[in-house]
């Protein structure tokens, strides 16, 4: 099949998953006291609070309370933790590492008037350091025997020592899976897709389409619509960012924006990217995103140029749907998985869902995964040359193909993100020798 040769496989690059080797199994000393934090944001915002809360609580040696998930003006999802992840399995996953209870005993809970809002909120700085915790936090910690952080999003820095880093890593990668009714279909889901994408051996490419009508209003960028888009994408960002847009010194520039990169990619742009990367109409694309804007319309191009596209409405009845309907990061999670289990992934926009699930993937696939990150500013120029000829496009393409290929197995660097970038951190070289493998 076309895309299969459309990628220089590389070799096993040596790296193995091994987030356990930094963290203690000794066993663990009497408690400091609870640490509450409330995660904000989609899935994978809060998946970023849940893992540094760990870490943070391990550095304190403080008892985690299952984290309280705050709902959000643009997600408006009102799932709990166990909605969305296994909560039982991470308590007992980090059990010999982190103490886990899923809410704040009743003595503690007493001493603050049976009121959680009564324990007192440490408005932690964003990507603070170890330091800050131990000199800050952990005082009033052992003082109160409860301390609350929240928000908690991007509260710990990334450059952390080995073993908070340890407890990042665990928490990501081996303690937080998905709950069961979203494992159950996700899987089935996963199965679907390998069924459909029989041609090519049961492989099969994912997108994630950032063309919501949240994302084309927050991009303060221009289409087709005229004045009608206008108007609906005033109305939706006043709906979720309420003035945000309105106030006197924010000057909305679409075309700069564009120029710069920033714009959502539309369907047809997506289409026209892949076809010339050498991804021919033959291939099987799983389509992630939440609802499209005015989707009959922009979804109708990319469905022409790849009949055999699917999205979790076409691999699901709408019974299986039904309870997962009007939670955004529940059925944010059925599309992570199908993502994370495809042959390729493409990204098409950033944030968070990309940042981890390429972080994932590196680390279940030997440090490797196979992701196509365009350089957008570039694409803008080439889909906005009237007189670009289809061969030119097409070396373009594949040109861009094979840097994305080499960012595959990229290395955490400085101040790098593990949860995108695995290696070093999470992962251990395995260098090759006469008498076997050998793991660093």
């Amino acid at each position: 099949m076309q895309f299969l040769k459309a990628w220089n496989l590389k070799e096993h690059q040596g790296w193995k998953p091994c987030a356990k080797r930094s963290i203690r199994e000794t066993e663990l000393p009497e408690s400091n006291g609870f640490l509450i934090i409330e995660a904000n944001g989609g899935l994978n915002q809060q998946r970023l609070s849940i893992c540094d809360a760990v870490a943070v609580a391990g550095l304190l040696n403080a008892t985690l309370v299952i984290p309280i998930f705050h709902l959000n003006s643009v997600w408006r999802d009102s799932s709990k933790f166990g909605h969305i992840f296994d909560e039982e399995f991470f308590i007992q996953t980090l059990g010999n590492h982190v103490r886990v209870v899923k809410e704040l005993p009743d003595d503690i809970l007493q001493r603050f008037d049976n009121n959680i809002s009564n324990i007192v909120n440490l408005r932690v700085k964003a990507w603070s350091s170890p330091t800050h915790y131990l000199q800050k936090v952990l005082p009033q910690l052992l003082e109160m025997g409860a301390v609350r952080i929240a928000p908690f999003s991007n509260r710990l820095a990334q450059q952390v020592p080995s073993k908070v880093q340890g407890l990042r890593c665990f928490a990501n990668f081996a303690a937080l899976r998905f709950s069961e009714p979203i494992r159950t279909l996700a899987e089935s889901m996963v199965d679907r897709m390998i069924k459909h994408s029989v041609q090519s051996g049961g492989k099969y490419v994912s997108v994630h389409l950032r063309f919501e009508e949240d994302m084309v209003a927050f991009s303060c960028c221009e289409y087709d619509g005229g004045e009608e888009e206008k108007h609906e994408m005033d109305i939706a960002r006043e709906r979720s960012w309420r003035g945000k847009f309105r106030r006197r010194h924010r000057i909305i520039k679409p075309g700069a924006n564009r120029v710069d990169g920033r714009c959502p990619l539309t369907p047809l742009e997506v289409g026209m990217m892949l076809r010339g990367m050498g991804f021919d109409n033959k291939t099987t694309v799983y389509v992630a995103a939440g609802k499209i804007y005015k989707e009959e319309k922009y979804m109708a191009p990319l469905k022409q140029m790849f009949p055999l596209l699917h999205t979790k409405e076409t691999l699901a009845t709408r019974e299986e749907l039904a309870q997962f309907m009007g939670h955004s990061s529940r059925l944010a999670a059925l599309d992570y998985t199908v993502c994370l289990h495809s042959e390729v992934f493409v990204t098409t926009q950033g944030g968070n869902f990309p940042h981890f699930l390429m972080g994932h993937r590196r680390y279940m696939y030997g440090g490797h995964a196979k992701t196509v990150k365009p350089d957008k500013r570039k694409l803008v120029l080439l889909f906005d040359n009237p007189n670009i000829r289809w061969e030119v496009f097409k070396r373009q393409m594949q040109e861009m193909l094979h840097h994305s290929d080499e960012k595959g197995s990229e290395v955490k660097k400085g101040g790098g993100s593990l949860y995108n970038f695995p290696m070093p951190d999470c992962m251990c070289k395995q260098l090759e020798s006469r008498t076997g493998n050998i793991t660093l």
